[in-house]
């Protein structure tokens, strides 16, 4: 049953129409059932998320403009939108809504929205219309567009449409699957499936906002989606969220999710404009304008959505062009570990004993190599009989690749060499959290496996594979899309390797050595950049900032405050006098980073303002008579902290840091 919404008391003449319904939305998602939301993939759009999204939008004049909501849950996007078109300076004087929802917990709330539209169009001189469907939005969609498909000037469709479509997969033989595929889209989630029918549904030159996870922007599974999609739309808009817990955070949603805009023409634009910010309340965004030939690549057949944020990623796609090879060209396979534990856990035993063979987890991974067999809950061996032979390989030389990382982790691709010297034996199996490079099914020469290895753990590869996949999942498909060095280049590499496996840094300066050395490399080293923001991250961790600083806007800051580069040594750290404006500018030339000029006020209140708390920076030292509020006003690393900083890298540090926090100078909480 539903409460009845008009027990909720409100004043419309109050102009606070998002706050109002975002009210409704909290209401609402209380009275959801979890297990069933999970089902249906509901997840509310939050006020700043609708309003960010409904600000994409520009064609605002129209005569008419017809909006689609295909789920509208409480109405928070379509309510940002007429938000956001009455107060436009010139907006259209007749809007027509119509929503679709199924959810009878959410239409009573949806249709109290649509009232309050209603009235707050009325202020603002326009007529307005609205129609809630509460019909199955795939089901509907496709019955409407069959009669289109021979008459594509259907004046019904609509000018705009927005989108947070549910996320939820769809099996092969699904009734929705089918409906899908009856208008050209063979695809495995909901949510491309609406995305897909609404823009079909659009007029010539209509508009799209959508909010999606990010993982239809590459991979195989939504190979067909890209097609039809980016064949109908030209992508004007794309805004990244950083962080994956931000955006939905009541929901728990930890995809990495954007934003969409996109307008329904066959001629793209020039320029795609990248936004990225941590989430939806921070304010600080960087900027990037990208040529479309660079985010789609006309002539590839996968059409892969790259979504470059800032130079430096456009720095590490040009390093990574000059790798040619793939795979077949190198003569490797790669494939998915065989031994699914659950399915063959009569024959797994914790230790190895008689007529068992080594079975290797991610937990085995150790420094580069194969740690085995290990101390650990995990099986370490597999009954090796009639049943499980399908299930095992030859003893030989492998790399492994771990298929699942956690949020947390610094890297994303993570490999070793599974060296069959150290294991007795003549089978192994390889559990199905990893995936395998071999040689038509058997082993690696030793070298080249090591050269492999050592390639796939470099920042260079992982900074390029975290550009073009939003999850955290390494699939044998993205290993095999992956671009590799000429075999004699990896065998050179893996020359270079010993039984000790290189630490981050050494890998890095092999990869530049012996497969970057000869480039024309330009600009900034995307890898040392990266690798000097994780230096300042980790000093920000050791100081004792709390986790609402520990992010590469506070490790940028602090970098620009002492006018390091990203190849200076910790020793030459100085102490400019740096207001916020010639922060900014430090990050966007040294570092690649270009934010949005009228964001500068988020690095002064979120960032510089608890380094001050901190006591980790002062104020205008060279006039101490100068308001704190002056456009003037300047900042600079505190002496002592200056001393402890140029000890950074080096045996002093950890004694430093020591002293350094002994001395009472603690950073205090703050949010």
């Amino acid at each position: 049953m539903v409460s009845d919404p008009q027990t909720l008391s409100f004043n419309m003449g109050s102009g606070h129409l998002l706050a109002e319904v975002d009210l409704l939305r909290i209401v609402a998602s209380q009275q959801l059932e979890q297990n069933q939301r999970g089902k249906m993939g509901q997840f509310l759009t939050p006020s700043p998320v609708a309003e960010l999204m409904a600000d994409m939008f520009y064609q605002l004049d129209l005569p008419q403009i017809s909006l689609l909501d295909a789920g509208a849950g409480v109405g928070s996007l379509l309510a940002a939108f007429v938000s956001m078109l009455c107060q436009h300076q010139e907006h259209t004087q007749n809007l027509r809504i119509v929503a679709y929802e199924i959810d009878p917990v959410l239409i009573g709330y949806l249709h109290q929205t649509l009232d309050f539209c209603a009235t707050e169009c009325k202020f603002a001189g326009i007529s307005f219309g609205y129609e809630i469907r509460k019909v199955d939005f795939i089901e509907d969609a496709v019955r409407l567009l069959q009669p289109s498909l021979f008459d594509q000037s259907n004046d019904t469709w609509f000018t705009h449409a927005i989108l947070n479509p549910p996320y939820s997969k769809i099996s092969a033989h699904s009734k929705v699957r089918t409906l899908l595929r009856s208008i050209g889209l063979e695809t495995s989630n909901l949510y491309t499936g609406f995305m897909a029918a609404t823009a079909q549904m659009l007029q010539s030159g209509g508009e799209l906002v959508a909010i999606t996870p990010r993982s239809f922007c590459n991979g195989t599974y939504f190979r067909d989606f890209r097609r039809m999609f980016l064949g109908m739309m030209a992508l004007r808009q794309v805004h990244l969220f950083e962080s994956r817990q931000e955006v939905f955070s009541d929901d728990q949603v930890l995809q990495e999710t954007i934003i969409i805009h996109g307008i329904k023409q066959k001629e793209k634009a020039e320029t795609v404009l990248i936004n990225t910010s941590c989430g939806v309340q921070d304010d600080l965004i960087m900027s990037n304008s990208l040529p479309y030939t660079h985010v789609v690549h006309p002539n590839d057949p996968e059409q892969f959505i790259r979504i470059l944020p800032d130079t430096l990623s456009q720095q590490v796609v040009e390093q990574m062009s000059y790798f040619k090879s793939i795979l077949k060209d190198l003569g490797l396979t790669v494939s998915t570990g065989r031994v699914v534990d659950f399915r063959a856990k009569d024959y797994l035993r914790l230790n190895p004993g008689e007529k068992t063979v080594p079975l290797i987890y991610p937990v085995n991974f150790d420094h580069g190599y194969v740690d085995h067999p290990k101390t650990t809950k995990k099986p370490q061996a597999l009954v090796h009989v009639e049943e499980t032979a399908s299930l095992l390989v030859p003893n030989e030389h492998y790399v492994l690749i771990k298929r699942f990382s956690s949020k947390e982790e610094k890297k994303r691709i993570v490999a070793v060499v599974y060296d069959a010297n150290r294991i007795d034996c003549a089978w192994v199996g390889f559990e199905n959290h990893l995936n395998y490079f071999h040689i038509n099914g058997r082993g690696l020469d030793l070298i080249l496996a090591r050269g492999l290895a050592t390639y796939l753990n470099s920042s260079l590869v992982d900074s390029f594979f975290r550009l073009f996949n939003g999850h955290t999942q390494v699939n044998a498909t993205d290993l095999r899309s992956l671009k590799y060095p000429t075999l004699d280049q990896l065998l050179s590499l893996g020359s270079r390797i010993g039984e000790q496996f290189p630490d981050q840094a050494e890998i890095d300066d092999l990869i530049k050595e012996e497969l970057l050395s000869m480039t024309n490399q330009s600009g900034n080293n995307p890898v040392a950049i990266k690798s000097r923001i994780d230096e300042a991250m980790q000093v920000l961790v050791q100081l004792g900032f709390p986790r609402a600083q520990l992010n590469e806007r506070s490790a940028l800051t602090l970098l620009a405050l002492v006018n390091l580069k990203s190849t200076d040594s910790w020793e030459l750290a100085a102490a400019p006098l740096m207001g916020i404006t010639p922060m900014m500018e430090f990050m966007a030339q040294y570092y690649g980073k270009a934010y949005k000029a009228n964001t500068r006020e988020t690095v002064r209140r979120q960032t510089v303002h608890q380094f001050l708390d901190a006591a980790l920076i002062v104020t205008n030292p060279d006039d101490p008579e100068r308001p704190i509020n002056s456009p003037k006003t300047v900042y600079q690393i505190e002496e002592s902290v200056l001393k402890l900083l140029r000890t950074y890298g080096t045996c002093e540090w950890d004694k430093s840091i020591r002293t350094y926090l002994a001395s009472g100078q603690l950073p205090r909480p703050t949010s």
